[in-house]
């Protein structure tokens, strides 16, 4: 099903029908050739309002060269890398790695974590630690455990993240879920739910996961749970999970 290329194209008739009127661009390749793609698409297209990118993170030097060419360009907000991929859990603790990431906070950039197992989120528990006057991000609810029905660690390792004012988190599903399970409001409340409790309206930011998540359900499918897993915020509280949070930690 992914297996082919997705543009902005695809999405925009999505984001109408949903009335979306703007939404982050974010890597899917740890690969700096995508994030210069993507930042000029997010010149082409209003609606893109920034864009999350790839800077070679275990490379001090070559991370401050990247984020100077990166600079000029006004709708990079963050950085993600894809360490749910990396075979070292403890990826984020490479002297490398942590020097970088020191020069993402300098530059006032998000930095993005994709943990999708216990070992993973101590890690970034870990670097938030250190870290702790830095904006960073929880991708997917930190990989909560619903296909499984699960619940610890990841509760108490959420509940760990929120102690720290500045880790927000991302309600979406990833990949790792997506792959192996039908999308369902019904079975993600209470997760959604806890996250909620634990972060507050203006920490979580919802996100669709496009086109990741076509894997568990239709763009329609997802975003109209995902809107029925917030229906009860009050009003103010909707309006940040589903876009003022994002303004205000990207800095859009």
């Amino acid at each position: 099903m992914l297996d082919r290329d997705f543009t902005p194209e695809h999405l925009i008739p999505e984001l109408r029908r949903a009335r979306i009127d703007g939404t982050i661009l974010v890597q899917s390749l740890n690969d700096f050739d995508e994030t210069l793609e993507y930042v000029e698409l997010a010149h082409q297209y209003d609606i893109v309002r920034g864009v999350v990118g790839w800077v070679p993170m275990e490379d001090p030097v070559a991370c401050a060269q990247a984020l100077e060419q990166l600079r000029p360009h006004r709708k990079f907000a963050g950085v993600r890398h894809l360490n749910n991929y990396e075979p070292d859990p403890n990826w984020m603790q490479l002297p490398g790695v942590m020097e970088s990431i020191g020069l993402l906070g300098k530059a006032n950039l998000v930095f993005e974590s994709v943990p999708v197992n216990a070992a993973q989120m101590n890690s970034f528990l870990k670097m938030s630690e250190q870290f702790s006057g830095m904006k960073l991000n929880l991708n997917h609810l930190g990989r909560p455990p619903i296909p499984e029905k699960g619940w610890e660690p990841w509760a108490s390792q959420m509940a760990q993240a929120a102690q720290n004012p500045n880790v927000s988190v991302k309600l979406s599903v990833g990949g790792a879920i997506a792959g192996d399970w039908r999308w369902s409001a019904d079975e993600a409340r209470r997760y959604v739910d806890h996250v909620l409790g634990l972060f507050g309206a203006q920490r979580v930011m919802i996100g669709s996961n496009w086109p990741v998540a076509l894997m568990s359900g239709s763009f329609a499918e997802v975003w109209a749970g995902l809107e029925d897993l917030v229906a009860g915020l009050s009003p103010s509280e909707f309006k940040a999970v589903m876009g003022g949070a994002a303004e205000k930690i990207y800095g859009l």
